[in-house]
């Protein structure tokens, strides 16, 4: 009989989280203010926008395996996944303060290359933290239980985080009436906080001895991912779950502001404020869901839960009103465990597989699981963007007036309720074929049942 996996210890787990607070700033103001800055600042046409981010977005999902490999061999060769997250901590603030430093008075081109390239190297930084990131739980704990324990708190710090940059963001912003200077005190400010979060949690990656490690090509690296989604069929199942899960969320934050301005005709903060306070109470109450009934079930009725309350939405269009504040929460007390459940089950896979086919591959996971997420992202930008295009949306520059047409708002109420909610549906499709489960992954729990 084995001895029980030792609890991780509360600053473990608080060094842990307290990166989410630079991942869940990075993730949501620019994927709340970027296609906004560029359409309604910058003037650049919305398909012009979403080409933009999304072209952006590519690189990131182009690199991120090539990271994640190169994090292994970090691990083998020094003994920790360290230097990469200190590297992306230190360089993402500077070109973050840079995507939103464009001068006032440049052709709508000049401004969207200038975004464009600053963005790219912004993305990159955070790449070089977050794909080591997210291999860090399959190495500070073999517990299924304690993973879910240290998800479900970094998920408390990631919709705080949410709730700060999201509504804290264009708070800041629209404090200065110029609106070009709004931007570049917003991301000066925002900047520092999502790199010192980075910095400080950089310092929970384990250091150990170096094990070496053979130098391997960019091809191979890439290689390496591609073999890891071969050989794993609960990390195709769960990739593929969480793109889908990624494309909705991103396509209705990157939506936010337009409902907030152009539906509600209010700002976008009582909307954050609308969708994180249920998800900072049902973090913690999706851990005890999950411990009861399992991290599959438990994360199947979130997604349930959040599809119906996007699709409710969709009665916009013929009853409009502060009413949809109501939905809006539910989605976020679903939200929390759509976030926690995938997350907490990642290093499941990553275990699972490293007793099947060796150790050492959590980073090539690290860095597919990453890129997964960043396409998903990306490509909900592009969709709400699609959409506004196609349904008569009006650009504007800072300081002009425009009124939508009615086809435009009815464009955005969409991207916001019935897109989501049939991508949400879609992914549980494709989540169906998970078979893991707590005896599969934990070994005491393994080797209990076989005794």
């Amino acid at each position: 009989m084995t001895a029980p996996v030792p609890p991780l210890s509360r600053r473990t787990i608080a060094t842990y989280a307290i990166g989410s607070l630079g991942t869940g700033g990075f993730a949501t103001l620019p994927g709340l203010v970027l296609v906004y800055y560029l359409t309604d600042t910058l003037g650049i046409a919305a398909l012009a926008a979403g080409v933009l981010v999304t072209a952006a977005k590519v690189w990131d999902v182009i690199i991120d395996p090539v990271i994640g490999a190169r994090s292994d061999r970090s691990l083998a060769v020094r003994g920790s996944r360290r230097p990469f997250m200190m590297l992306g901590a230190l360089l993402l603030p500077v070109f973050f303060i840079a995507t939103f430093a464009v001068p006032a008075g440049l052709p709508p081109i000049v401004s969207g290359v200038w975004v464009f390239l600053a963005f790219l190297a912004t993305a990159t930084a955070f790449s070089l933290f977050q794909v080591p990131y997210i291999a860090l739980p399959a190495e500070l704990t073999e517990g299924y239980d304690e993973r879910t324990r240290l998800l479900a708190v970094r998920v408390v710090v990631l919709t705080v985080a949410i709730l700060l940059f999201g509504a804290g963001g264009p708070e800041i912003r629209d404090a200065f009436s110029d609106e070009h200077v709004g931007y570049l005190v917003m991301a000066v400010v925002a900047g520092i906080v999502i790199g010192l979060g980075m910095l400080v949690s950089s310092f929970v990656a384990p250091r150990g001895a170096p094990t070496g490690a053979v130098r391997l090509s960019i091809a191979q690296n890439y290689r390496a991912g591609i073999e890891a989604l071969r050989r794993s069929q609960p990390f195709r199942s769960l990739i593929a779950t969480f793109l889908l899960q990624g494309l909705a969320t991103g396509l209705m934050l990157a939506g936010a502001q337009y409902v907030a301005r152009w539906v509600l005709g209010d700002g976008v903060t009582i909307l954050f404020l609308s969708l994180i306070a249920p998800a900072l109470v049902f973090a913690p109450v999706w851990a005890v869901i999950a411990r009861r009934i399992g991290k599959e079930r438990a994360f199947t009725i979130a997604s349930v839960l959040f599809g119906v309350a996007a699709l409710s939405i969709t009665l916009q269009l013929w009853i409009p009103g502060a009413w949809l504040y109501a939905p809006v929460a539910l989605a976020g007390a679903a939200y929390a465990g759509m976030q926690s459940l995938p997350m907490s089950m990642l290093p499941d896979v990553i275990s699972h597989d490293a007793r099947t086919h060796g150790d050492g591959n959590a980073g090539t996971f690290g860095g597919v699981w990453t890129a997964g997420e960043t396409t998903g992202m990306a490509l909900g930008a592009t969709v709400l963007t699609i959409v506004l295009a196609a349904s008569g949306y009006i650009e504007s520059v800072a300081g002009q007036e425009v009124t939508q047409p009615g086809s435009a708002i009815a464009g955005i109420i969409l991207s916001f309720s019935v897109v989501p909610a049939v991508i949400i549906f879609a992914s549980l499709a494709t989540f169906l074929r998970y078979p893991l489960r707590k005896v599969d992954v934990e070994p005491s729990s393994t080797r209990g049942k076989a005794l």
